[in-house]
């Protein structure tokens, strides 16, 4: 039920173009979609009188002479039997539908009455004889209000009394988030249960008696490997291509299957792909990788463009003040409400706690931090990477001690690797109370979490730096810094989500914690912990634990 305002040429030329697709996608008229606009538009406009309504009536009186809807007035004229032979039923459901409310539930019952019709009438005997497959109905988004509504309607028509026991359209929809539904009417299965059977049986006469709800679970690490392969041109991958690519994404399906088909083209191009690489990629018709999954991820541009520099913040408070600091303003509520407010409804999130990352999900995270990066103006703009993070640096610094884990992290992020190195340095030779090694081993473990600053103003010698190859750049440093130094560089390489955790590599982490904890006279346990835990953490990919908890 579209329409416009009379004079609105750009809604008219919108609405038009509408009509003009399904049309041609029910072949129910041909030539080219502009063209046949035109026609339409053209013919609509000949017939208005004032008003939305007038316009819906035109269209349908244009529709009606063309594809002689005699039928279709009688099957109408059915639904609404106590009004004269006069009333044309396609017209009246036009009217009824601007008028909203009680008007138009009624409308959309008919019109999905009308949906169902039509199919039971185009898939009878002669079909289910040759066993054809059954229609089906594919909706996408249908967490959104019109794909709810689409869903609500078609299960409450499924469920009246007078509908046909025998069901002749399989609807396939899919939905962020969990089903709505918590009665006990739906059937549950998990994906892995239907490769052979749905186990699907309707019992009970409720709306949600009709659904088989599914979960779509995240792609293996085994299903990653030959979607990379498939296409290649026979390229060698690196050997940890796959594994990398499945810890950036989570599994996600879209993501996944983006970043494969940008590493085939890259190969097909003659180009080796590394793990580092994976983000430095472009799509097919060019475009940033990165930037194209966010777009296809967060649709809203300005939430988008938000993001992209929020996330670069610990928590809501941080965010509020960056965002005070970079004038970003609009006519919603505060920023940092806003966003996680669109990331909720998205849901990619839910409540996000005020303590807790703008952006919680892993892959979501990673890409917004990516493209920040990927867009910083320069090391001297107030909106540029260095500077947003030494912002947030002084942010945090002022909350003491508190603060001192996320200082550190905004400082190394900014490349400001020595001064993290004294000062994780200093304070393990300084302090001497047993419980600050607990304090320590978090401040440690959560700088390293750092983003890398952009590839322009840094050099990338963490895993160098971490095995001893650049002992001679830090000679004078004394024993216990260069052994700070090597950790922090192995922590920083091994927290990317695109590293392999190389043998080596965890071997050199237990080497620099065991050393240290024979250094210093109150924290030998629980460094020497550490230096037993963390290197199978680090192997496995999981989070660093810290003594004691």
């Amino acid at each position: 039920m579209s329409s416009w305002e009379p004079g609105d040429a750009a809604e008219r030329d919108a609405v038009c173009l509408r009509l003009a697709r399904l049309l041609i996608a029910c072949r129910l008229a041909e030539g080219p979609e502009q063209e046949l606009r035109q026609t339409w538009a053209g013919a609509a406009e000949a017939r208005t009188g004032p008003g939305a309504a007038a316009v819906s009536r035109a269209l349908h009186g244009a529709y009606a002479e063309r594809h002689r809807a005699g039928p279709e007035r009688d099957w109408y004229r059915g639904r609404f039997p106590r009004f004269d032979d006069g009333t044309d039923p396609l017209e009246l459901l036009g009217d009824w539908y601007h008028q909203g409310g009680d008007y138009r539930r009624a409308v959309e019952r008919t019109l999905m009455a009308a949906l169902r019709h039509d199919v039971a009438g185009s898939y009878g005997r002669l079909q289910r004889w040759n066993r054809e497959p059954w229609p089906l109905v594919l909706l996408d988004d249908t967490h959104l209000p019109a794909g709810r509504r689409f869903v609500d309607l078609l299960l409450e028509h499924r469920a009246q009394r007078e509908s046909p026991e025998r069901e002749e359209l399989v609807v396939v929809a899919t939905r962020l988030g969990d089903a709505p539904w918590s009665d006990p009417g739906p059937v549950r299965r998990e994906l892995a249960d239907l490769t052979a059977a749905s186990g699907w049986e309707r019992v009970g006469t409720s709306p949600s008696a009709g659904l088989l709800t599914v979960p779509l679970t995240p792609l293996s690490r085994d299903d990653v490997l030959p979607l990379l392969a498939a296409g290649s041109a026979g390229a060698p991958l690196h050997p940890y291509l796959a594994s990398a690519l499945h810890t950036l994404t989570g599994g996600h399906p879209a993501a996944t299957t983006t970043l494969c088909s940008a590493v085939r083209a890259a190969t097909r191009a003659g180009r080796a792909v590394a793990p580092r690489d994976l983000l430095e990629l472009d799509t097919e018709d060019g475009r940033p990788v990165g930037e194209a999954l966010l777009e296809r991820l967060l649709p809203d541009r300005r939430q988008r463009d938000r993001l992209t520099l929020l996330a670069l913040a610990r928590d809501s408070t941080a965010a509020e003040a960056l965002a005070t600091r970079l004038r970003l303003e609009g006519p919603e509520q505060l920023p940092a409400n806003a966003v996680t407010d669109y990331l909720e409804q998205q849901h990619w999130q839910r409540l996000t706690p005020p303590g807790s990352p703008l952006v919680t999900d892993p892959l979501l995270r990673t890409l917004l931090v990516h493209e920040a990066r990927r867009l910083s103006p320069g090391p001297d703009d107030s909106r540029g990477w260095q500077e947003i993070h030494r912002f947030l640096q002084n942010h945090h610094a002022q909350r003491g001690e508190e603060g001192e884990a996320d200082a550190l992290r905004h400082l190394l992020a900014a490349g400001g690797v020595e001064t993290v190195v004294a000062s994780l340095a200093e304070e393990f030779q300084s302090e001497r109370d047993e419980r600050g090694a607990e304090h320590w081993l978090r401040c440690l473990r959560y700088a390293a979490t750092a983003p890398t600053p952009p590839a322009r103003d840094w050099r990338d010698d963490r895993l160098r730096t971490a095995l001893g190859a650049h002992d001679g750049r830090y000679a004078h440093l004394d024993d216990v810094e260069r052994c700070v130094n090597r950790l922090v560089h192995a922590l920083w390489y091994l927290s990317e989500p695109h590293t392999e955790p190389d043998a080596e590599t965890c071997a050199a982490i237990e080497h620099e914690l065991a050393y240290l904890s024979l250094r210093h006279p109150s924290w030998r346990v629980a460094l020497g912990q550490a230096a037993r835990r963390w290197p199978a953490a680090a192997r496995d990919k999981r989070p660093f634990p810290i003594p004691g908890q």
